[in-house]
């Protein structure tokens, strides 16, 4: 059987707060049309993964983040209630913050009178700073909200029908540049000290202070694919980073020198950089990061062949190792590649791109040794796309057994007959 969610698509009424606003929405609300709906009133809603035409209950069930993740945080952050559609019947009405864990479980009455009794998972998540690889696990020594269980759970507990979301101001402006270094040391210490520098600005530790909303990498391979398009890539550029930083017309200017600044520490080439202070401008430089994939998928395209991509995630102190292991495995292997993502959160998608079905084949082994890289740094399988089912081997390898039945003892009490999203997260043999 098929769920369709897509005649839940009302837009409700902005509610304004303090801090913003809230938004309450049918599960099959389009994101480009909330994003419409809240920019239109001088809001701001931070999720932007690059597909903008999902569902939103999809970016809940998959917990969605991207590019504005690196300040803003995924999906789960912007959650305040949703309403969930259990295979039992129940309609489960979620708030944030009413169905705490007490003792390591979660328990209430549904409508229908059903006691509903949750053990919650032991494991502990990966120190990365996204995290998108089986049920959600709240921190040690917190407890756990039963509307954090569901955000991200990939459909395998319930159906999402109606979400809140909280929103935000609308930033004043923005205003974002393409950094092109010459170097791969200077590229990454120049992405340390933007790292380092937002921290501080957020923390307060610096007031008005330089503070990355974005910061995305393109590796050396990746300004080749689009130098073509662009030819005004600087050709002793290596590698690049987009950032994007929200400002005022009255702070601009000083946040544009102090950008420079940085990038002149770290030996970029600013003067080929390219810099955008208008809506038009930034539009440009988001349209070069969004003509990377579209390449990429026109070249497989003419080959016959699809691309092996990756979406792991390390600590910030191993991504230096896993970032090296990369390059070295790549050019051992002969395959074509390239590399872009999400650098400010240690978590870039590689992209290997086969010619022939033998390449295909070496391609899948390399991914294998990049899961087990990854693993073993301390990372995660899967930073943001999820696991559905093609991944469910690797989640196994990295959480093992145990873990996988703790997610399924969850699963069993909400979803007592096991009809909802088959083989999902879950190998069929632990349920």
């Amino acid at each position: 059987a098929v769920v369709a969610t897509d005649r839940l698509n009302a837009i409700g009424p902005i509610q304004r707060t303090e801090s913003g606003g809230r938004i309450t929405v049918g599960s099959g609300v389009v994101l480009a049309d909330l994003q419409e709906a809240v920019e239109s009133e001088g809001l701001f809603y931070p999720p932007d993964p690059t597909e903008r035409s999902c569902f939103v209950g999809a970016t809940v069930a998959t917990n969605a983040s991207g590019a504005r993740t690196f300040k803003y945080g995924p999906t789960r952050a912007y959650v305040e209630r949703l309403q969930l559609a259990l295979s039992t019947g129940d309609l489960l009405d979620i708030r944030r913050g009413e169905h705490l864990s007490d003792g390591g479980r979660i328990a209430l009455t549904l409508p229908s009178g059903r006691r509903l009794e949750v053990p919650l998972p032991t494991y502990s998540a990966p120190q990365t700073t996204k995290h998108a690889a089986g049920l959600y696990v709240a921190l040690p020594g917190q407890p756990t909200d039963l509307i954090d269980l569901v955000i991200g759970s990939e459909g395998i507990l319930g159906v999402v029908t109606e979400v809140e979301l909280r929103l935000l101001p609308r930033p004043a402006d923005v205003f974002s540049a393409l950094a092109f270094f010459p170097t791969a040391d200077g590229l990454l210490a120049f992405v340390a000290a933007a790292r380092d520098a937002s921290l501080a600005t957020r923390s307060g530790a610096t007031a008005g202070g330089l503070d990355a909303r974005a910061l995305e990498y393109f590796d050396g391979r990746a300004l080749e694919f689009l130098r073509p398009v662009y030819p005004n890539i600087p050709v002793d550029a290596t590698g690049a980073v987009l950032l994007e930083q929200e400002s005022s017309p009255e702070a601009e200017e000083a946040l544009l020198v102090g950008w420079v600044e940085l990038m002149e520490t770290h030996g970029a080439l600013v003067d080929g950089s390219w810099f955008a202070q208008n809506a038009a401008e930034g539009a440009t430089l988001r349209d070069f990061r969004h003509a990377l994939p579209v390449r990429v998928n026109e070249w497989l395209a003419a080959r016959g062949q699809s691309k092996i991509s990756t979406d792991m995630a390390v600590p910030l102190s191993r991504f230096a190792e896993m970032l090296a292991f990369y390059e070295t495995e790549i050019a051992a292997s002969g395959l074509n590649s390239v590399t872009w993502g999400h650098i400010g959160d240690a978590h870039l998608h590689v992209n290997l791109l086969p010619a022939t079905a033998d390449e295909h084949a070496r391609g899948k082994a390399l991914y294998g040794r990049f899961i087990e890289q990854a693993i073993a740094l301390g990372g995660t399988v899967s930073a943001e796309h999820g696991i559905g089912r093609l991944k469910v081997p690797y989640l196994r390898a990295m959480m093992g057994d145990d873990a996988l039945r703790q997610m399924a003892a969850v699963k069993r009490a909400f979803d007592p007959a096991g009809i909802l999203a088959p083989g999902v997260l879950l190998p069929p043999e632990l349920l």
